[in-house]
This record gives structure tokens, C-alpha cells and sequence, in this order.
């Protein structure tokens, strides 16, 4: 087994199969502690790669996960403890996954119920390779004030009692982790706290045994005394009795093997843990605590005697100068999470959706800033609402009076379109207003009402690079793509689109500059050369002139106009006007009560 200390202040570790709250205890430790960086590097879930949002203090904070455990060794070499958190079926594949990493040097397994020959091959593998095992069927361990296992020493409150934030003179190895709290808080009271704490874990064959653990205490300069706590079965403790016997361990032992109990009953008793059965005399708590006694460590007439046993030690090593006083500090509050502090007021809650258009947590909603009462007594229409809540910014008067006609010109366009066609079928079918109106706005597409986004990235990236209409026609051709915004089934060129006209009066009217709308009318121009029906339709209108809207407004970065009209901003003109003709159509077939004037089947063609 390594030798020395395990874990430092920048010690960080890959916690393998996601599981918030030990995750997140651990960062709260480390906020406790002081710590500068977080001790989670990483997370391994086999699910997939990503970020998980946790609390480092008051900062929330993304941790990386990665989908294997070569992946996550790679992209975090310094973090160099395994936390497995695994279920007993995979706890040693991907424990021995980890032992192979050459960054990883320690790995805690926390499965119970891990097979013993799995087990005896992870512990061949670790002494081998001078590397560490800490279980299985442990909770872990932790170092005072500077890096802890999982669910190691329980809640914040135990931790804070037991003065586990700072560093103290003792350490302790235990073989249950449920006990290890209580050891904590019990050493706290009687002596300056712990420096460090192992649970070995409960198995017949644990990873690293006791006096693993009582040899490497003893060479850390800041531990001056060690407390044990074994329990029956097994004959773990015989391996620290030796130790003790052949003067290996120079430093004070208190220690108590618990199970003394065992005796009375009559037949051979099961306790907890796997290991925790004694065989014989050897394996009894009676034997174990008699041998260490004979070996030289202190141990008490009975637990209850441990407590007194172990202030005795410290106050003597206080007395004989061994021990200095630590300097106590004042750790930091850590926020309580919603669940908990919802009552008294102290709220910790992460975020999961980000609004820059309105807010709602004032006397009154906010447009983009801009208050309800503000706008309805400014006279705001609908494109000013518009105008705030999907660009973010008051435009100027005649941008809004645009937007709100280009609404007013295509909220319906007969009962024949498509859209419109689905949302009467629905309707007469006896679907509710939402249902009707859903299947007809899920028609829109670039063959129905979707064309306007298009029509302007086109008319744009040809205008920009200064190609002429033939050009740019001839490219869509090649390309083998249609010129969106050119081209009616109704209108030609004697007989044309009266919103495209009325659409292009106000602009030419009230536009500062209709540079892309006169380039799609020369477009249109020598489309009308090819085919009378050829010609500018409402969507090429629109998407043309809104492009000069957000030029010639001269309120919008390039940057913006091009992330507007690659969002679909333009598109949803189309869907907010089109949804007041569809509801329209609804209400409607609702009135008439007309049921679906045929069944469907009777529109299948079969044939021999």
C-alpha cells in the first residue's frame, strides 16, 4: 500500500455514476474548508457527455461529465482519487477500469455486496501497483479542512460539530462508516479534533485494512495520535496487533472492537456487516480487544469507557509538549438549499430558464423594460409590443405601423390553404380551439407561408455580393432551388398581388432606404421574362422589406439582422398573423356545428 497522506486542500477527484447529494456535500465541505477549487474535476456517467449545474458556495457551478472513465482521466490528469459509486454488479469493472488509469491513485468504492474474488483481484492489482482501495461497502474518508469522500461524516450540521473544517492530531480508521460519525463528534469533544478519518468498509476482504491505515498514520507528522475502532469477525486486527508487538507504530493506539455483546447469545450471531461474524475465540470482539491490550494500544473496559480513554491520551500528549493548540476558525456559512430553508427564508435555487424580454417580479410585467401601464398609456399598438418583446427595443413608429400590417394583409387568405383547410377538417371533427389551431399552423413550410425567411437570406446574400438578377436566378437554378418569394398560382403580371402593392406604397413612402425591396422587384423583372406568373409574391415583399427595416431603422448591428433572419423572426410574422385567420376559421365551424362532411376513408382510391 501507498504510504504517507491520500488526500491534500488541492487533492480532486472523478466521481463515477451521478449522485447530486454526495456530490454536492463534498463541494459544500470544500467551501467550508476554504477550499480555493472544487474537489469534483469530473463526472463519469455512462449515459452521455455533458455539464451538471452544481453549488460551489453561492457560485453555481458546471462540472463536466464524460460518458467513460479513459475520457475523463484524459481531460482531468491531476484528479487522481475514484469515487465509485457504481452498483454492485459494475463496482469492480469500473473499479479496476480506474486502477489501470495512470493518473488515479486511490479509488473508494462505496457497493456493498461486491463479490470477494472480484475484490481480492482489485486488491492484488492496488498492491502491485502501489495504489489504494478504500472498501468496498464503505462510505469513504476525509481529511480535516481539506478534501472528503461522498457522504463521509454526514450533513454540514455533523461536520460543523465535529470541527472536521480545520485540521486536528488524531487519526482514526474505522471499519463501519455509520460509526465514523459518531467517532468524530465523540474524538471533537475530548481532544482537538481528527487530521484524518478511513472507514475500510464492512466486507470479509477489505481493500486496505486497519493497519493499512494505523502505519501510514503513524509517519504523518501532523497525526500524534491514533484511534481504531475494529469489530468482531475476521482477523484484521491480529495485523495491527503485530505491528504494535514489532514496534512499527510509535504513536499512542487507543482502540475498541465492538461486538462484545456476541456472547450472549447462544448460537453464532450475523451483525451488520459482511465480515462482522465471528468464527472462534480469535474472531470474538472479547480476543481482538485482549490482544491489542497485551500489544500496547489503550483499550477501554468497554465502549462506553472509550470516550475517557481517548481525552486521557490527548491530555497527556497535551502535557508532555507533543501537541500544540490549533488555532480555531470560523467557517463560512453555506447557503441551505430550497428544500430545506424554503420555510425559514434562505433560499438556494438554480436557475433553469433565462428571459431577457419580460419579467414579472415587480408591481407590474416589463416589456423589454418598458412597464404595462407605460405602454397601454403611450398608446402602444401591436407593433410596439412586438417590437419589444422580439427585438428588444422601441422601434420607430413607422417600423411598428409595417409590422402590424404585414399582420393585417396575411391573417387569412381564404378557407383553401392549406393551413386553413386542416384547421376546418379538425374543427368540424370536434377537436377543442388549441387542437384546430395547432394542425393548421403545422402546415407552415416553405410551400405555405414559410417562404420569408427565405426569401430575405437569398435576397440578401445576392444583393451583398452585388450579383445581378440574372446571376442571382441563374445560381438558384444551378442549385436546383426555386426563388423563394417569386411566384403565385393566382397572380400575373397583369393581375397582381394587391398586399404585395400596398406593401411596397409604404415603404417607398415611409422607409429611409428600400435598397433589397427595389433588387427583388429587378429580380422579379426578369422572372417576369421566363413566365407571367413569375412575380414578387407577399412573402418576397416582406422578407425584402424587412430587411430594409432593420437596415435603414439603423438600430440593428449586422450581426443582429443576421442572427434575426437566421432564427426565423420573420417567419413568425407569418404564424402570429396567420393564427388570428385560423382561430377565425374555427370559431366559425364551431358556429355552423357541421360535422366532417365525409369520412376519410372515402378518400383512399383502392385498386385490384
Amino acid at each position: 500500500m501507498a504510504t504517507g497522506q491520500l488526500f491534500s486542500r488541492t487533492t480532486q477527484a472523478l466521481f463515477y455514476n451521478y449522485k447530486q447529494l454526495p456530490i454536492q456535500r463534498m463541494l459544500d465541505f470544500d467551501f467550508l474548508c476554504g477550499r480555493e477549487t472544487p474537489s469534483v474535476a469530473g463526472i463519469i456517467n455512462p449515459g452521455g457527455d455533458g455539464f451538471q449545474k452544481l453549488f460551489f458556495g453561492q457560485e453555481e457551478i458546471a462540472i463536466p461529465v464524460h460518458s467513460a472513465i479513459d475520457a475523463a482521466c484524459a481531460a482531468h490528469p491531476t484528479a487522481d482519487v475514484f469515487i465509485n459509486f457504481a452498483s454492485f454488479r459494475s463496482a469492480a469493472a469500473s473499479s479496476m477500469a480506474a486502477l489501470k488509469q495512470p493518473t488515479i491513485r486511490v479509488v473508494a468504492i462505496i457497493a456493498e455486496g461486491v463479490p470477494e474474488s472480484d475484490t481480492k483481484q482489485l486488491i492484488a492489482y492496488a498492491l502491485a501497483n502501489n495504489k489504494v482501495v478504500i472498501g468496498p461497502a464503505t462510505v469513504g474518508g476525509i481529511q480535516a479542512g481539506a478534501f472528503k469522500i461522498g457522504d463521509t461524516a454526514g450533513t454540514i450540521d455533523n461536520i460543523i460539530q465535529s470541527k472536521l473544517y480545520r485540521p486536528g492530531s488524531v487519526g482514526f480508521v474505522s471499519k463501519s462508516g455509520g460509526m465514523s460519525n459518531e467517532l468524530y463528534s465523540t474524538i471533537a469533544r475530548v481532544t482537538d479534533g481528527i487530521y484524518e478519518g478511513i472507514s475500510i468498509g464492512g466486507d470479509v476482504f477489505p481493500g486496505s485494512t486497519l493497519s493499512d491505515h494505523v502505519l501510514r498514520f503513524n509517519i504523518i507528522p501532523q497525526i500524534k495520535m491514533i484511534v481504531v475502532l475494529g469489530e468482531l469477525g475476521g482477523q484484521d486486527e491480529y495485523s495491527l496487533v503485530e505491528a504494535l508487538k514489532q514496534g512499527k507504530v510509535t504513536k499512542p493506539v487507543v482502540a475498541w472492537v465492538s461486538g462484545t455483546c456476541a456472547r450472549l447469545f447462544k448460537s453464532e450471531v450475523q451483525f451488520g456487516h459482511a465480515g462482522a461474524k465471528s468464527g472462534g475465540d480469535m474472531e470474538s470482539a472479547q480476543g481482538k480487544n485482549q490482544a491489542l491490550r497485551e500489544a500496547g494500544a489503550v483499550v477501554p473496559t468497554s465502549y462506553e469507557a472509550l470516550e475517557a480513554a481517548i481525552k486521557e491520551t490527548f491530555e497527556k500528549l497535551v502535557e508532555g509538549g507533543n501537541i500544540t493548540a490549533v488555532q480555531e476558525v470560523t467557517p463560512p456559512q453555506i447557503p441551505e438549499d430550497l428544500n430545506t430553508a424554503i420555510k425559514s427564508g434562505k433560499v438556494r435555487a438554480p436557475t433553469h430558464i433565462i428571459s431577457t424580454i419580460s419579467d414579472d417580479r415587480g408591481e407590474e410585467t416589463c416589456y423589454a423594460g418598458v412597464p404595462m401601464s407605460s405602454i397601454v398609456e403611450q398608446g402602444y399598438g401591436i407593433g410596439d409590443v412586438i417590437s419589444l418583446l422580439w427585438f428588444k427595443r422601441s422601434l420607430p413608429r413607422y417600423c411598428t405601423k409595417f409590422i402590424e400590417i404585414c399582420i393585417m394583409l396575411c391573417a387569412d387568405h381564404g378557407p383553401c390553404v392549406s393551413g386553413a383547410h386542416n384547421t376546418i377538417v379538425t374543427a368540424r371533427a370536434g377537436k377543442d380551439l388549441v387542437s384546430s389551431l395547432v394542425s393548421g399552423l403545422l402546415t407552415i413550410g416553405p410551400r405555405f407561408g414559410g417562404a420569408i425567411d427565405d426569401a430575405a437570406r437569398y435576397f440578401k446574400d445576392a444583393y451583398d455580393r452585388n450579383l445581378t438578377p440574372y446571376e442571382f436566378v441563374e445560381s438558384m437554378k444551378r442549385k436546383g432551388i426555386r426563388v423563394p418569394g417569386i411566384g403565385h398560382r393566382i397572380k400575373r403580371d397583369d393581375n397582381r398581388d394587391k398586399r404585395v402593392e400596398l406593401l411596397q406604397l409604404f415603404a417607398r413612402t415611409n422607409f429611409p432606404s428600400v435598397k433589397y425591396m427595389e433588387y427583388a422587384v429587378q429580380v422579379e423583372t426578369f422572372t417576369l421574362s421566363k413566365a407571367n406568373n413569375l412575380v414578387l409574391n407577399v412573402d418576397g415583399a416582406i422578407g425584402s422589406l424587412f430587411l430594409d427595416l432593420l437596415v435603414g431603422s439603423g438600430m440593428f448591428t449586422k450581426q443582429e439582422i443576421d442572427e434575426i433572419v437566421e432564427i426565423g423572426y420573420l417567419n413568425g410574422l407569418f404564424v402570429l398573423a396567420r393564427s388570428i385567420g385560423l382561430i377565425g376559421h374555427t370559431f366559425d365551424q364551431k358556429r355552423l356545428k357541421q360535422p366532417l362532411y365525409r369520412h376519410p376513408w372515402e378518400d383512399v382510391l383502392y385498386t385490384k
